[in-house]
């Protein structure tokens, strides 16, 4: 049987309703016309005006011409209202700027690793600043305010990729294998400012899964909001990606965060979920333990980084025994919990150096361990943007100075935000 493609609905230009008539008088008011000259040029001028009202109408797509020509859309699903369609997601046609923007996508391009938490908490940052959608202008983070500049900002790409360039850096997947971090995009490469749109999928809305929680940039600002799968229009054209660079095991596999059982780890064991194992402690601050590796056979550099991993988290006694359970895996290939702290730091995350969490280090906070940071920062030599201090109020002299020492890392765009992450925290600690 073939699945029917379903295409956004078009008003016509002679659409009778109220609502579309004043939107094609005003749109044509707005469309100067010069005194004097032929009148057949005056004629030509008229005709060319109300060509372009109509394709005014027509080019923002279905949910954008309901919400130009006055058409209710209700409330956000979000909000407890109404179920509708959202406004305009790309926006209307405009210059589409960055790597890959004009040209075929960027598929030699590198994946800097990240963590699906990062990804989420950089995506949130947006969220939380309500950034304006905008096709030509670019957020404080060097980031186009668009939907594909979002997921290049979350993804921490480093350039401004486009719906026509981000496939690239993924992996295609099942929707079924959705996590947090993943994408879900749809580019029409006929237009590709009609109806492409790109969002990230940060989890499951309902036991059934038929919506999601999508972050995404569109019309007024940044939102994240309960979605249906995978959109509200053009829902079977849009592809599930996973970024190349998350760290974890091998990217649209499908299983990377399911316990695979305890015993595929310990003495004697010997199988690629060790290999998995070594590769997420790697990321989370656990090369040190390994001289050579990771590798599929059990030895005690896996069971010494997973004991400090438990460790790093609070647990003692059987909890940090050095082998890994449901609930130390799922940190691990979630990107939860805590990084293994520096070396020399010790195990245990009430060391000075562990870090606690980007929740401390945001503006009108105020705790001991912005105290700390600030310390260490005037101790590296990050400190000439304070004109007294560091004290426990998180300042914007505190971002200054960990923009600097990022900045000095070689780090740009959103990794060099001033918000100390866990790469960040244990540089300044090592």
């Amino acid at each position: 049987m073939t699945v029917p493609v379903f295409e956004e609905y078009e008003p016509a230009i002679d659409c009778g309703c109220a609502g579309c008539a004043v939107r094609r008088r005003s749109a044509a008011r707005a469309l100067p016309v010069r005194r004097g000259g032929h009148p057949a040029a005056h004629g030509a001028r008229r005709a060319l005006v109300l060509a372009t009202a109509a394709g005014v109408v027509l080019s923002c797509g279905a949910a954008g011409a309901a919400a130009a020509a006055g058409h209710p859309l209700g409330a956000p699903y979000a909000d407890g209202g109404a179920d509708p369609e959202p406004a305009t997601p790309q926006g209307e046609k405009g210059p589409l700027r960055g790597a890959g923007a004009s040209g075929p996508p960027s598929a030699g391009s590198a994946a800097p690793r990240t963590t699906r938490a990062d990804i989420i908490d950089r995506a949130k940052r947006w969220v939380s600043a309500k950034v304006p959608y905008s096709m030509e202008k670019y957020w404080s983070d060097g980031y186009r305010q668009d939907c594909s500049g979002y997921v290049s900002m979350a993804w921490n790409l480093g350039t401004n990729e486009w719906t026509g360039s981000l496939a690239a850096y993924g992996t295609r997947i099942a929707r079924a294998d959705l996590q947090p971090g993943d994408i879900l995009l749809f580019h029409n490469p006929a237009d590709p400012s009609k109806g492409s749109h790109v969002t990230i999928f940060g989890g499951w809305a309902d036991s059934a899964r038929t919506r999601y929680v999508a972050y995404e940039q569109a019309r007024p600002q940044t939102r994240k909001q309960s979605t249906p799968m995978a959109y509200w229009n053009n829902s079977d054209r849009y592809v599930a990606y996973r970024y190349k660079g998350v760290a974890e095991g091998s990217p649209g596999s499908g299983s990377s965060t399911a316990f695979p059982g305890a015993k595929q780890f310990g003495p004697g064991a010997d199988n690629k979920y060790v290999t998995q194992l070594g590769r997420m402690l790697v990321e989370r601050g656990g090369k040190r333990y390994y001289a050579v590796g990771p590798g599929p056979e059990w030895s005690a550099a896996d069971r010494r980084a997973t004991e400090a991993f438990q460790r790093a988290q609070g647990w003692q006694g059987k909890e940090a025994d050095g082998l890994p359970g449901p609930h130390t895996w799922r940190l691990l290939a979630t990107g939860g919990g805590r990084d293994i702290p520096a070396a020399g730091a010790g195990g245990s995350p009430n060391t000075a150096v562990a870090f606690p969490g980007r929740g401390y280090f945001k503006p009108g906070q105020t705790n001991s361990h912005v105290d700390r940071l600030g310390k260490q920062l005037v101790k590296k030599g990050y400190g000439k943007h304070y004109v007294s201090g560091p004290d426990p109020r998180w300042t914007e002299a505190d971002r200054r100075n960990v923009e600097a020492f990022q900045r000095a890392q070689g780090w740009r765009g959103g990794a060099a935000d001033g918000y100390p992450g866990p790469e960040t925290w244990r540089r300044l600690f090592a």
